[in-house]
């Protein structure tokens, strides 16, 4: 597994990147007149405050707090929601992923080219044949589901998770093949239906089949969840258009997250991982519990009793990696007597 760490920082291309977006951003709010709906949609921009220090310091992009802000508490369409993340990851998630790639921080590479052209081929192909035949209670549930196991597996294995340090070491063609595979599948099936998912999915590799460090794991999810929200929002402009008032929230939250982000990747180095991780654990369940509590006429016991099942099958996926994970580990020791996981 290649991990590079170039000696020298750059940070003057993140704030290049600053000075041209805030240029833009402010050209469009004043120079076209758009203060108005800035205004008015202040109350993204206050929540995005949150989500975008998730984006930046965690393995859940902005849309992880930003679909259920305006799904369950403003009550806007699921397809809205699934757009916005889109969009404001757009800015938030490449805010960061500049900054990360500015600092020269650790990566996966082989594994996140592959999940680039994994996502690069399946997230518009999710949009045009999957995300349209999706009804609004599935976008709830799927978002809800996915991200409600995800929380859980933190809150149980929290410990073991950030205890890991370097990387499982195995062949760079297989961890691209594999990350070739996430792109695919989690773009064509989560991220182009929920507009956030594709960076769980690839840290979930990460840290359970390859016991990789946080500081390497938590990066690459932000990078490919960057990448993966511009193609889906280049797509839906180009080709099959975004939901109403998408373009409005986006104005309001797109400067907060484009500095929010990369703030959550700076200052989570001095709070640390598990803290955050915890905090965004316990918000993901939440929102679990209030999909189910709000949708319980139209789910019924039936829908109730299936969605859980959903929950617990996430689960057991989630271990039944971590023990593959664990035969990998020791079928590489085997292969290499003496040797260990990379620092």
């Amino acid at each position: 597994m290649s991990i590079t760490t170039p000696p020298r920082k750059h940070l003057w291309i993140w704030f290049l990147w600053m000075v041209l977006f805030f240029s833009g951003w402010s050209w469009l709010v004043f120079g076209l007149g758009h203060w108005t709906e800035v205004r008015e949609h202040w109350p993204i921009a206050l929540a995005m405050a949150l989500g975008s220090y998730a984006a930046g310091s965690t393995p859940m992009g902005g849309g992880t707090i930003g679909f259920p802000i305006l799904v369950l508490l403003f009550d806007q369409p699921a397809q809205l929601g699934r757009d916005f993340s889109f969009a404001v990851q757009s800015i938030g998630m490449t805010s960061a992923s500049i900054f990360i790639l500015s600092r020269r921080q650790p990566l996966a590479w082989a594994m996140l080219k592959g999940s680039m052209l994994g996502s690069l081929i399946g997230t518009p192909l999710g949009i045009f044949f999957i995300a349209p035949h999706v009804p609004a209670l599935w976008i709830k549930l799927v978002f809800a589901i996915i991200w409600g196991s995800f929380g859980l597996l933190h809150i149980r294995r929290i410990g073991e998770i950030a205890s890991h340090t370097g990387m499982t070491d195995f062949d760079e063609r297989w961890d691209f093949r594999v990350g070739l595979a996430i792109g695919l599948l989690a773009g064509a099936l989560v991220a182009s239906v929920t507009g956030v998912g594709i960076d769980m999915v690839l840290y979930t590799i990460l840290v359970l089949l390859c016991r990789a460090d946080l500081k390497i794991a938590i990066p690459t999810s932000v990078v490919i969840m960057a990448f993966t929200s511009l193609v889906g929002i280049a797509t839906k402009n180009l080709f099959t258009g975004v939901q109403p008032g998408v373009f409005e929230n986006w104005l309001a939250a797109a400067p907060v997250v484009a500095f929010g982000a990369p703030l959550g990747a700076f200052v989570v180095d001095y709070i640390g991982r598990k803290p955050t991780l915890f905090f965004v654990a316990f918000l993901c369940v939440g929102q679990l519990i209030w999909t189910f509590y709000e949708e319980r006429t139209a789910l019924g016991w039936t829908g109730t009793a299936i969605s859980l099942t959903a929950v617990a099958a996430c689960l057991f996926g989630f271990e039944r990696l971590r023990s593959y994970g664990a035969v990998l580990v020791g079928e590489r020791k085997r292969r290499h007597p003496g040797s260990q996981d990379p620092h």
